[in-house]
């Protein structure tokens, strides 16, 4: 329990990182999540259960008791287990290769931010901008250029405004009416510039970089003492764009990081902690592909609603991933702890891994199909934000729960034997958390490997 909750506050922590104040607050709203759901887990949960005793198991379900054996393992998850260890190096080639193939799209992902024509025409909100657009027709986009000086009425600021216009209609970028704003100190003016496109495409961003690259230093910003900068709508969604891809790669370091760490604490092998690190990677990268597939290719554009497939809004790839990586590793942590406890109880790796799943499969692949339901409600929801991050969240989740927890991590552990506990004799130091040393598990150090 206290591994698998650190495990999500971990992933979670890497929001810290990314110096954003929406993702600082959503970390830190989520560790409190996870921290109070842990407290009660080992205080309140137990004497609730204590105070109920045989009685906890009173008021079954009809028909779903069917669903398990007599020894208590799923039926269906009974079956494919079996088979998976049947023929271990083929369902992990099988398994392994699908999600690589669903992987590969992720190659191609494009951040986009999603601008007005990706909302459903059948919004009043829409029909009104439609409607203001068809009465107004023109460049509703404009960008602010921002100009701090001793004095931005003097002869020379105001000729620097004239060329900046001047250069800005040469572009063929930029349009009228172009509108300047002065604060009553006559230090600060706002320049108002309509620019092409509609605020977030190609046109925008080719707009932006001109004005920030060329025409606004070569004019307004060549004076002495002159601050310019360029700022608006295009301006505020291409640098939180760049902000969130500057971010991701620490941010993935960081889980990545940590998580190994706690994972090769917690279960004493390096083999555990990388594996651990592998097979969550690939659900998320089966995510992303995922989400490339939908999103950029539209592939089933019509059933989930949408019809922009300019990209992948930014800030989806974070969330999914800190997300993704929390849960998966907490599914996990739950799997690993029940084959642990049958290798302490004398079981071989082969049959630990055989009990410890099928007992424990039914109940991840439940707690799974909840959150898929919880998450498919934001594919319903008008923005496509809401849907990437739904479709993304649902499909990974699924993906985690079957195919990687249910084919790929018992035909790696049947495949790999007792080097699941192969821990280096330099580690040997690593506490043994809540095991004796007479129960541990036959850890494979480097000697006993090579003898």
């Amino acid at each position: 329990m206290l591994i698998s909750g650190l495990t999500v506050m971990t992933a979670m922590a890497g929001m810290f990182l990314t110096g954003d104040q929406i993702f600082e607050s959503f970390g830190v709203a989520t560790i409190l999540v996870v921290a109070i759901a842990m407290l009660g887990s080992l205080t309140v949960l137990p004497a609730l259960l204590s105070r109920l005793g045989d009685g906890v198991g009173r008021g079954r379900v009809p028909l779903v008791s069917r669903l398990r054996r007599d020894d208590g393992d799923g039926r269906i998850w009974g079956a494919v287990i079996d088979r998976v260890l049947r023929r271990p190096l083929l369902s992990a080639v099988l398994a392994g290769g699908f999600l690589l193939l669903l992987a590969v799209p992720a190659i191609q992902l494009k951040m986009a931010q999603a601008g007005p024509d990706t909302f459903p025409k059948s919004l009043a909100v829409v029909k009104t901008y439609d409607r203001m657009q068809g009465a107004f027709p023109g460049r509703a986009m404009a960008a602010s250029v921002v100009v701090q000086a001793p004095n931005v009425k003097s002869p020379q600021m105001q000729s620097s405004i004239s060329r900046l216009e001047q250069r800005a209609l040469a572009s063929g970028r930029m349009y009228r009416p172009f509108t300047v704003d002065v604060n009553q100190a006559g230090t600060v003016a706002n320049i108002t510039v309509p620019i092409e496109g509609k605020g977030s495409d190609a046109g925008s961003n080719a707009s932006l970089g001109l004005l920030r690259k060329e025409i606004v230093p070569e004019t307004v910003g060549a004076l002495p003492g002159t601050e310019a900068g360029v700022t608006g709508f295009t301006a505020q969604w291409k640098d939180s764009k760049d902000d969130v891809k500057a971010s991701l790669p620490p941010v993935v370091a960081f889980v990545l990081l940590f998580a190994f760490v706690l994972m090769l604490v917690a279960f004493r092998s390096l083999v555990i902690a990388a594996k651990a690190i592998v097979l969550n990677l690939l659900s998320v990268g089966a995510a992303y592909g995922v989400l490339v597939l939908v999103f950029q290719h539209g592939v089933g554009k019509n059933v989930f609603g949408f019809t922009s497939t300019a990209g992948i809004d930014p800030v989806v790839p974070l969330l999914l991933f800190v997300i993704l990586f929390g849960l998966s590793m907490d599914y996990h942590v739950f799997l690993l702890s029940r084959i642990r406890e049958a290798v302490q109880r004398g079981a071989s790796t082969d049959e630990a891994v055989a009990q410890g799943i099928k007992s424990t499969a039914g109940v991840v692949t439940s707690a799974a199909l909840v959150m898929v339901a919880v998450f498919a409600v934001f594919i319903a929801l008008s923005m496509l934000f809401f849907k990437q991050f739904g479709v993304g969240l649902a499909a990974a989740i699924l993906i985690d729960a079957t195919i990687v927890r249910g084919v790929l991590l018992p035909a790696s552990m049947k495949l790999l034997g007792d080097w699941n506990w192969y821990l280096p004799s330099w580690l040997e130091w690593l506490p043994n958390l809540g095991v004796s040393e007479a129960d541990a598990p036959p850890e494979t150090s480097s000697s006993s490997v090579s003898a």
